[in-house]
This record gives C-alpha cells, structure tokens and sequence, in this order.
C-alpha cells in the first residue's frame, strides 16, 4: 500500500507541474493578445480587468471614429482634409484632442499590460514583454506627436502667410451652403517677384491675373507684358496727379518698373507696401478688371516650392535653354537645355522653364506664354496627399518666399473654390502680346474689350457651320492668309493645347 501510493507522488508531482505551466502560458497569451487588443482599439484590452474604463474608452472611440468618417464622407476627403488645415481654431481644438485622446490611449495600453502582467516571469520573457509594451505605446506616441507637429506648422503658415483682413473693395464669400452663390467672379494677381541680393528694388517677373468664376470653376489666366508702356493709373492711385496721362515716358516707363515707382514714392500712399499697390491699381486698369487679391511669390522660392511640391509635369513645346542669358545679341552661359515634349520638371528646371528668355522665339512673349503654363499646371496638378508628406519644407518654403492677402477666416472657402477649379479642369489663357497688342501704344479700349469677351463669353450661335463643299469651293483672296496660317490672336485658348 505504501508503495503504491509512493509510486504515484512522481505522477501527481509531473501532472501539477504541467497544470502550472500551461496556467502560466495562458497568462502570457493573455497578456500579449489585451496588451494588443488595448493597441488597436483604445481601452479594449482593459474590459476583463476594468470594465466601466474599457468600456467608456472604447465607446468615445467609436464615437470619435464614426464623426470623422462621417465629415469626411459628407464633404468629401480631399475636401474636409483642406477645411481643417485652413482653420486655426480647428486645428487648435485639434492639437488639444490629440494630445489628451493619445495620452489616454497609451495609458490604457500601460494598464493593460500591468493587470495582466504574469507573475514569475524569468528575466528574458520579463524583458520581451517590457519590449512589446513600449513598442504599442510607440506606435500610438509617434504619429500622434507628427500629427501636433503638423498642427502646430500650419497654424504658422495661416498667421504668416496670410493677412487677417479682406482687402478694400474685394468681393468674398457670403454665408450658406454655397458661400460663393453672390460672387460671380473673382480675380487674383499673382506676381512673380525677381527681388534678390545682387538686384535693386522689386521688379516683378511675371504679372497674370487669373479671374475665376466662382460657381463652374473656369479660369481665365491673363498674362500682362513687362514691356507694356503708358501704364494708366486709375483716379484714387496719388500717382495720377503726377501722371495724369499715364506712366508715358518711354522705355524708362514700363510695366516692370511700376513696383518701383510705388517705392519710390511711398510718402504719397498710405499703405506699407505702396509697390504691391501700384502695381495692382496698374494691372486693374490694362486689364479692365477689378483685381481682389494678390499672391507674390519671390522666385528663389519658387524652386523650393517647386520642389518641396514633388515637381510639375509641363508638356514643353519648344527647347528652352538653362543657365543662359542674352549678351549683345549673343546667347552665353548654356549649361543644358529642356527638351521639347512631356517633361517632369523639378524646381530648378521649372524655374527656368518659367524665366528663360534669350534663345525664345517671340522673348518676353514666350516665356509669357510658358509662365502662363507653369501656373495652370500647379493649379491643376497639386495633390493633397503628396502636400501632406512633403508639408514640412513646403511650410517653411510657403513663409519665407509666399504672401496672400486673402483672409484667414476666408480660406475654408476658398478651399471649395480651389477644388472647383480642379474639378472644372478648364483653365484658358488669353495672351497678351505683340501679335494682338501694340506694347509701345497700347489701346486699352481693345484690351478691356478683350478680356471682357474672354470672361463673358457669348453664347453659341445656333447657325450651322458653312459647309466643307462651300468653303472649299471658295479660293482664298492673294492677300488673305491660308487657313492653316490664320489665327484669332485675341481668342482665348485652352491651356492645354497652350502648353
């Protein structure tokens, strides 16, 4: 009897220990799988152990979860990503919930690991788990702590680039669900700025004025000469009591030295940028239009915004050169040259596709034309998502080298208006140059009559085109162009084909 029962001690003693290892991995399954679960879902992992916390974690979560998939799907992605970022006080409110939402997830995941920490543990599965642990809390805290930093970014470009606000006389948006519905057009001045330290004073490299209508999202881009003379200024500009005929002295007097002429007579304005006041009264009047906003870009930044934006896709129609300058009717300082046909610039050859003038055909006109281009490109190819991986040197680039006078409590309107123009994809140009205007004499009547048609198109006439039989029939007059060399120089002309 004794030694039957001595036998089974060893059988019981194994059996025991077994129980006891598979308690204990149990327990470090369970560990692994609500630490995790706590990972993935906030408080998750906490129900078995804190029920009424778990629970309370995981139901605002969800909640949280269903409101944002719910903005995003109601207003669109591209769209409520655009309204968040151009809102301070969203992403103000935004900063202070991810910052408390992720503090309380990483909590919960720390909880988690605690109350379902096995006992007993040797020191390599102890050191493992410590390991595991602090990698979910990473996987919480990195994109958090990314996400705040991004806030807090683009909080300072609104404060820098921006100005808070409207200019006098600017239409804008209204209330409702189209803010746009009283609006019929708007017209925005984007000046190209050549101001650098080996340069004096400002003269602008590119002036176009792209007047958009607000409810289709067309737009119209105008391209004014920098060799334009008689510049006129309208009766509130204090220069045209000094110029009551118009800026008319010649080729010391041309649209490029038009900033200038503000700076230098800054004491008859009451304005601190009398230059970029000046030069919009001046653009308002060649043009016909009222000009509402401006954006200048100062060049040296526009290859780092070029850049930080992952480059521009131009289809190039002739070969322009880089690096070269004209020098007594001589081309020198070639370094390469951009090819003609579909091109992926980056912000270096971009910058030079927009500025190089000295093998052009037409000069000024030219690279009129591929700075018109470039534009229409950047309207229509920048991509939310790419902005957003490369937002960090975009920011910075955008408050060194950019400034906007639209309004800050403004831009998640013109959020919607921008996605119009993309949706629209319809961006014409109407050139200004020596083959439909006198630079040295110009007819402004002519001009405003121009652009008039170009934003008020006519409708369409309901006659049928003459016949191919008719009109083949018919010789062209000896001193009437060929069909295939005539061209309406003032029509407007689709960007694309354009470019």
């Amino acid at each position: 009897m004794t030694s039957e029962s001595n036998a089974r001690v060893p059988g019981r003693s194994v059996g025991q220990r077994g129980a006891r290892s598979r308690e204990h991995g149990r327990r470090v399954r369970r560990f692994y799988v609500l630490t995790a679960a706590s990972t993935l879902v906030p408080g998750l992992g906490l129900i078995p152990s804190r029920r009424r916390t778990g629970w309370t974690m995981v139901t605002l979560f969800v909640l949280a979860l269903l409101f944002v998939c719910g903005f995003a799907l109601s207003r669109g992605l591209a769209s409520s990503v655009i309204r968040v970022g151009v809102s301070g006080a969203v992403l103000l409110v935004a900063t202070f919930v991810i910052v408390v939402g992720a503090a309380a997830w990483i909590w919960g995941i720390i909880t988690t690991a605690r109350d379902n920490y096995p006992e007993g543990m040797s020191t390599g599965p102890k050191i493992a788990m410590i390991v595991f642990t602090t990698i979910a809390a990473l996987l919480v805290f990195a994109p958090a702590t990314q996400a705040v930093r991004y806030a807090n970014i683009q909080r300072s470009v609104l404060n820098t680039v921006f100005d808070s606000i409207r200019p006098d006389g600017a239409v804008g948006p209204g209330e409702g669900d189209d803010p746009w519905a009283d609006t019929d057009r708007v017209n925005v001045m984007l000046i190209g700025s050549d101001a650098g330290p080996n340069r004096t004073g400002v003269r602008p490299d590119a002036v176009i004025v792209a007047s958009v209508d607000t409810q289709t999202g067309e737009t119209v881009l105008f391209g004014i000469p920098r060799n334009l003379e008689d510049i006129p200024f309208s009766a509130k500009n204090p220069l045209s009591e000094k110029y009551p005929d118009g800026y008319n002295c010649g080729n010391d007097c041309l649209m490029e030295y038009v900033w200038m002429l503000g700076e230098e007579n800054a004491d008859l304005f009451e304005t601190d940028d009398p230059g970029l006041a000046v030069t919009k009264d001046a653009a308002s009047q060649i043009l016909g239009l009222d000009i509402d906003y401006t954006t200048v870009v100062d060049l040296d930044g526009f290859q780092e915004l070029v850049d930080a934006m992952g480059g521009v896709t131009i289809n190039v129609k002739d070969r322009v050169c880089i690096g070269c300058e004209l020098v007594n009717g001589t081309v020198v300082g070639t370094t390469g040259y951009i090819e003609p046909g579909k091109q992926h610039l980056d912000g270096f050859e971009a910058l030079w596709y927009s500025r190089s003038r000295a093998e052009s055909k037409d000069g000024d006109f030219s690279r009129m034309r591929r700075q018109r281009c470039m534009v229409g490109a950047l309207l229509d190819q920048v991509d939310p998502k790419t902005m957003v991986l490369r937002y960090p040197a975009l920011a910075k680039t955008l408050e060194d080298n950019v400034r906007v006078d639209i309004p800050r409590q403004d831009l998640d309107e013109w959020a919607d208006l921008v996605l119009r123009i993309q949706d629209a994809d319809d961006i014409k140009s109407l050139p200004l140059t020596n083959q439909n205007i006198d630079v040295t004499d110009p007819d402004y009547a002519k001009i405003h009559a121009m652009v008039d048609k170009a934003v008020n198109p006519p409708e369409p006439s309901d006659q049928p085109e003459p016949s191919s039989s008719s009109s083949s029939s018919s010789e062209p007059e000896p001193d009437e162009p060929s069909p295939s060399e005539s061209t309406n120089k003032d029509k407007l002309s689709d960007i694309d084909a354009t470019c």
